[in-house]
């Protein structure tokens, strides 16, 4: 389900806000929603036991007897939002993008393209591909120097390359064949290891990888090009709980991390950036792919439930780079901040807003809350009152009234 609010000055220099929650209507949805209940197994939760066997009973009955098409998708179109070529897509790890519509009533910033990959339980375990500014696909590179089925769940681009980390976390193949016990596992033998390739390369026979041992990031927050070109730099929370990264995210603990690796040298070195459990991280999106100075990260206590934002200031010296916070308060938990430039484009990175939805689990009421992403303690300048219950989600977008009306027709 997607939840939207839709913010607009008015005439009278009031500021009417619309809020709607609508499903995406995947192909599971619509099978589901024919049956009347649940038929696919949860990948996280629905794939053991006696209920796991008599769903994928179920769901092979429905294969033979032609109730079910195996070349339809099962995702949900649930972790995240992308806006580009015109259209806005809701998209989910375990099935294709679903291009969607938003009625007014109710990528790269500079290039307007689009970098992306899939990741695969088997050979290519790993594909890159891109879109240009007009939305069309170009050819795929397949990495196969990825020789084991990975999990890899974001990555980064840079002006000149992309970059990918092959981490611990791993896809059990097996198992996801079978559909018995848990997909993913930790490979504690494995050097997580960060490959880079030419951002327009049109095969992987130039990437080039880099041992960076104990470093498993599942988000990237930002990446550049340093020192003439000769350094990449690449920071993201590095998840410290490995063995609970996704089945037990609550125990989960992430540190910011800043990683430089020397092209000429092969050198790799970290800083840590912050020792508190952050991540969704965001930035200016018009820095991304170039060098920045300021992120903004939820504060998890546990993971997934963000309790606050604070913003790092990756310049700052010393062991601690955070220089604001804001925490909701007891009970009150919020999403992924989102950061939205300032409408009059202002000269700082810093010029603009945070924003996100905030559930108050005290009185059951939910919220959307903005702050000031330039003062020092992320001041709240409006919290919107909603008329229901936004649940806890991953990942969301802020689309400007130019993308708003810029969409083409409904898909």
């Amino acid at each position: 389900m997607l939840h939207c609010l839709h913010l607009s000055a008015g005439s009278d220099d009031t500021a009417p806000a619309t809020f709607c929650s609508r499903y995406v209507q995947t192909c599971r949805y619509l099978l589901e929603r024919e049956a009347g209940r649940n038929v696919l197994p949860n990948i996280f939760s629905g794939m053991n036991g006696v209920n796991g066997l008599v769903r994928r009973a179920a769901v092979l009955a429905r294969v033979i007897t032609g109730k079910m098409d195996l070349s339809a998708a099962i995702g949900l179109a649930n972790i995240g939002l992308g806006y580009f070529g015109g259209r806005l897509f809701a998209l989910g790890e375990a099935d294709l993008p679903y291009a969607i519509h938003l009625s007014p009533s109710g990528d790269d910033p500079i290039t307007g393209e689009v970098f992306a990959f899939r990741c695969c339980p088997v050979p290519p375990f790993v594909t890159y591909f891109r879109f240009d500014a007009e939305g069309k696909k170009q050819p795929d590179v397949p990495i196969f120097s990825v020789r084991h089925p990975s999990y890899l769940h974001d990555f980064a681009i840079t002006e000149k390359y992309a970059i990918f980390c092959d981490m611990q976390i791993v896809m059990q193949t097996l198992q996801i064949v079978l559909g018995s016990g848990f997909p993913f596992g930790t490979d504690a033998r494995k050097v997580p290891r960060v490959g880079i390739l030419p951002r327009y390369a049109a095969s992987d026979s130039d990437i080039r990888w880099f041992d960076v041992p104990g470093f498993n990031p599942l988000h990237t927050i930002n990446a550049w090009e340093d020192d003439g070109g000769d350094t990449v730099v690449l920071v993201a929370p590095n998840v410290l709980s490995l063995e609970h990264a996704l089945d037990r995210m609550e125990l989960v603990h992430s540190c910011v991390e800043m990683v430089r690796i020397d092209l000429r040298t092969g050198a790799v070195s970290r800083t840590r950036l912050s020792a508190g459990n952050l991540d969704f991280g965001v930035i200016n999106p018009s820095y991304l792919g170039r060098r920045n100075r300021y992120a903004y990260l939820g504060v998890g206590s546990p993971q997934p439930m963000v309790s606050g934002v604070v913003k790092l200031d990756m310049v700052k010296k010393g062991v601690d780079c955070v220089t604001a916070s804001r925490m909701y308060g007891p009970r009150r938990f919020g999403g992924e901040p989102i950061f939205v430039p300032a409408p009059d484009e202002g000269e700082e990175e810093d010029d603009g807003y945070l924003v996100t939805y905030l559930h108050d689990e005290n009185t059951g009421e939910s919220s959307f809350l903005v702050m000031d992403a330039r003062s020092p303690d992320l001041q709240v300048v409006a919290e919107v009152s909603l008329p229901r219950r936004v649940p806890y989600g991953f990942h969301g977008l802020f689309i400007t009234a130019a993308e708003l009306r810029a969409q083409k027709g409904k898909p």
